[in-house]
């Protein structure tokens, strides 16, 4: 039998015959795919792509040559739009799952692994499932699952606050007698919460001033215990991060985990809000247990101010008592948080109810502003890395985007890449570098986000801040 390499020259010769020819051209182009040879398997499924324009399989087969290849966005680019069809390849749902992954969002990794492998298990992937933390017994619970579960979740999901977690409608729809005990939280696998950070401040381009309040409040009392019990100072805390949206602050949250080897739990509103009164108390009680028994453990909280805004503010007495559980749990009040170090973070601290600044809760609160020139110009290198480029001055376009926040920079790149797929498309498919010239046309096509919070911000800082809490913002807008 011919190797691979001649297989390979044996389709290169027949489809110089008969160019046009559909089947042969996509054998020829998973053949490179499968040895490894990207950018000719990315040249073959874009020529592909051309002649079938719009197959679903097709696209999902370049953005694997892309994701091989290490041509991230591009593959996102092309797999976030196949993921949103009725019937999506499986194949792009395993993609999706994989840059899902590399960008720490391990639960919706899960979520997408098990959803291709139960359209085409023959995309099983042992190592994949050890990285996502994945046993037999999960996948089968998750393949499983009734259609009338999946039924009443929706259901439920439509009339809640937001969507259910797992664990809430998991509970809601526990066939076992006892409801009560495995409402509690007992069966909640801790795996299911406690991530491996994978980054570490090194990672975070600029914040020298945050990260270095952070070490205070976090890493110092770990690094040198005896030294802050000489003072009488416990190891745990809270530190509140706030500033404008897309700024790092959830990224700075996971590297401070990973700076201390700490377990990172981060905690979305879904996963805590309920439809159920007490539900919401319980799903936060229970978080706080996994977090003391893995200690120590970075438990964050994104979008806090919608968990903790003012009571004041507050119509429903149901929601003033999930407020309540969340000072009790903060307190420790019935056990100890040392070694639990929470993290929080808001682009309204504003609506933050008071009781949560008082100390032993979030008494540290740090303002996290846009990147600075040099974080700007670091930003943009890491978001470029691997992708085809041509000399680029980055801090001449750090300079052209001031204000610009890290997600409106990585909405920048997007913009380029974008643009320049569609002049490979329309010149043979063949990859030309980003250049300096690109990146400073499409920063004209991108506002910063930053300038709406800002407003609003300023107004704080001038008008309501007898206690000092905007001092922060008011020197970075120079007032």
């Amino acid at each position: 039998m011919p190797n691979q390499d001649e297989m390979i020259e044996s389709l290169r010769q027949a489809l110089s015959l008969s160019p046009d020819n559909l089947p042969l051209r996509l054998l020829l182009a998973e053949n490179l795919l499968t040895v490894g040879r990207m950018e000719e398997a990315e040249r073959e499924f874009t020529t592909a792509l051309a002649l079938s324009p719009n197959d679903a399989k097709v696209m999902a087969s370049l953005a694997q040559a892309f994701f091989g290849g290490g041509k991230y966005s591009q593959a996102l680019v092309i797999v976030e739009d196949l993921v949103k069809k009725p019937e999506p390849p499986p194949r792009a749902l395993l993609i999706y799952c994989r840059l899902l992954l590399n960008e720490g969002k391990l639960a919706l990794a899960r979520d997408y692994y098990a959803k291709a492998i139960a359209a085409e298990h023959s995309l099983t992937d042992s190592s994949l499932e050890e990285r996502l933390g994945l046993t037999g017994k999960d996948l089968t619970a998750k393949e499983g699952q009734t259609k009338e579960k999946q039924e009443n979740t929706r259901r439920l999901g439509a009339t809640a606050c937001g969507d259910l977690s797992e664990f809430s409608v998991n509970n809601l729809l526990n066939d076992d007698e006892d409801d009560d005990e495995s409402y509690e939280g007992n069966d909640l696998d801790f795996g299911e919460l406690v991530e491996n950070a994978g980054i570490g401040f090194a990672d975070v381009g600029g914040m020298d001033t945050v990260k270095e309040q952070i070490r205070m409040k976090i890493i110092y009392p770990l690094q040198h215990p005896e030294t802050f019990k000489a003072y009488g100072k416990k190891m745990g805390g809270g530190i509140l991060l706030y500033g404008p949206p897309g700024c790092g602050k959830t990224y700075l949250a996971r590297a401070t985990a990973g700076e201390i080897k700490a377990g990172f739990i981060p905690i979305g509103l879904h996963q805590v809000l309920d439809m159920w009164i007490g539900a919401s108390e319980k799903n936060l009680h229970s978080i706080f247990e996994i977090a003391r028994k893995q200690k120590p453990t970075v438990l964050f909280f994104d979008e806090v101010d919608a968990l903790a805004a003012s009571r004041s503010d507050m119509k429903q007495s149901y929601h003033r008592h999930t407020i309540n559980q969340f000072l009790n749990e903060l307190d420790g009040v019935n056990t100890s948080n040392e070694g639990v170090l929470v993290l929080a973070a808001t682009n309204a601290p504003w609506h933050l109810d008071p009781a949560f600044r008082r100390p032993g809760r979030f008494d540290k609160i740090i303002f996290v502003p846009p990147p600075d020139t040099q974080a700007r110009a670091s930003i943009l290198r890491i978001i470029l890395k691997g992708k085809p480029q041509d000399n680029i001055d980055f801090d001449f376009i750090a300079k052209k985007t001031e204000k610009f926040s890290g997600a409106d920079l990585n909405a920048l790149v997007e913009d380029c890449i974008e643009k320049k797929i569609e002049e490979a498309m329309s010149k043979g498919g063949e990859p030309r570098p980003i250049t300096t010239k690109d990146l400073e046309k499409s920063s004209k096509n991108i506002k910063p986000s930053t300038l709406e919070w800002f407003s609003s911000a300023r107004n704080y800082a001038i008008y309501s801040n007898e206690s000092g809490l905007y001092d922060e913002i008011a020197k970075y807008l120079k007032l």
